[in-house]
Formats: structure tokens, C-alpha cells, sequence
């Protein structure tokens, strides 16, 4: 499972997703120890504990190509050479899919690492993420696509490790005939999430 997703769709942007350690992180995606899972599990009649994931394919993580990294120049400069102020890259992702009723929720990892470039990085950074469910084949179908941020402090020596978790990657169970291993979480950065939205102008009369 590896590391400006563009052109794919309208989508709704979720709110900054707070500061944890990557630790702290991955393991909420996951849950706490094997403990805690049997017993959540355990159905209401007493008896063995139920795989809510038994059946149900969750879909590999993919980094869509040219989203791998995320460069921010200086002003007005190209994120070349010198003129670039930090450097984002993804190193690690994981993913779990739990099925409620005819909807498939998916949650979805991602680790990596900001660098400062030549030209210095700022105090703060915000990282832009697009993660979107995809039905592969002939002619790609976006199912479901989200918008993600988070802010990363700076460091001393210009590298700093970030985590983005996403919890409410919910989209339609495959219906009848369709192959559901065609489908695959895209991630990949996007630096139009940064970009708010323009508001709605007045109706004319």
C-alpha cells in the first residue's frame, strides 16, 4: 500500500482534522486491543462474536498519479529549486470498511511527512487531501469523493510527520453484477481544498 487530485467531481470539505500523534491516530482508525473488538461484537443473544466485515470487500488504497507530493514555492516562484518553501510527501496508508445496512463506511489512514525547502517554511502548514472511492474498468466512476485538511507545527529541524484520518467515507453497497473489486480508495494531494467556497450570491426577483 503506497504514497493534487484533480478533476473529480464537486465534493463536500470536511473540517480541519486536529493534531494527534501518529500512534494515537492509527490506532482510533483501528480501534483499542483485541479485547475491546470481541466484546463490542458480542451479538445481543450471547454466542461466538460477529465479523461485521465478513463478506464485504474493502477496497485497496491507491495514490492517484502526479498527488504524491505537495509542493509550495514562495510567492509569486515556481515549486522549483530555491523557491521552494516545504515539501509534502505520503509514506504510509491503511484502510477498514464496516458494512451499515446498504452502506459501506469506510475509514481510511494516511501518514506522512512535511520538509522544509531552501526558501523556509512557515510556522504552520496546512495539508490538503482528497480521498475518493472510485469504480475502475473501462471509463473510471468517482462513487464518492471528500475533501480533507490538516495543520502541521513546524519543527525545529524542518521535518515533521503528519497523520490525516478519515472516518465517513460512506458510499453504496456494489448493487447486483457489479464487481466490487474493481473499486479502490485514490488519495492524493489537493490544493484546491484549501480554497473556501464562494458564497451563494442573491436570487434575483
Amino acid at each position: 500500500m503506497a504514497a493534487v487530485l484533480l478533476a473529480m467531481g464537486a465534493a463536500g470539505t470536511a473540517p480541519p482534522v486536529a493534531a494527534q500523534s501518529l500512534t494515537d491516530r492509527f490506532k482510533s482508525l483501528f480501534g483499542g486491543g483485541s479485547d475491546d473488538k470481541e466484546q463490542q461484537n458480542l451479538p445481543a443473544s450471547g454466542g461466538p462474536p460477529v465479523d461485521p466485515t465478513e463478506g464485504l470487500s474493502c477496497p485497496p488504497v491507491s495514490i492517484r498519479a502526479g498527488a504524491s507530493t505537495y509542493a509550495v514555492a514562495a510567492p509569486g516562484k515556481q515549486a522549483v529549486g530555491n523557491d521552494v518553501r516545504f515539501q509534502a510527501s505520503i509514506t504510509k496508508t491503511a484502510r477498514e470498511c464496516n458494512l451499515n445496512g446498504a452502506e459501506i463506511v469506510g475509514k481510511i489512514g494516511i501518514q506522512g511527512r512535511v520538509v522544509a525547502g531552501p526558501a523556509g517554511a512557515p510556522a504552520t502548514v496546512d495539508i490538503p487531501m482528497r480521498i475518493a472511492v472510485v469504480q475502475g474498468g473501462i471509463g473510471e466512476k468517482v462513487i464518492a469523493t471528500k475533501s480533507y485538511r490538516t495543520t502541521v507545527q513546524m519543527a525545529g529541524d524542518g521535518s515533521v510527520p503528519f497523520t490525516i484520518v478519515a472516518e465517513d467515507m460512506v458510499y453504496p453497497v456494489p448493487p447486483p453484477g457489479a464487481n466490487s473489486d474493481n473499486y479502490v480508495f485514490y488519495i492524493g494531494f489537493d490544493p484546491q481544498a484549501l480554497t473556501p467556497e464562494r458564497p451563494h450570491g442573491k436570487k434575483r426577483k
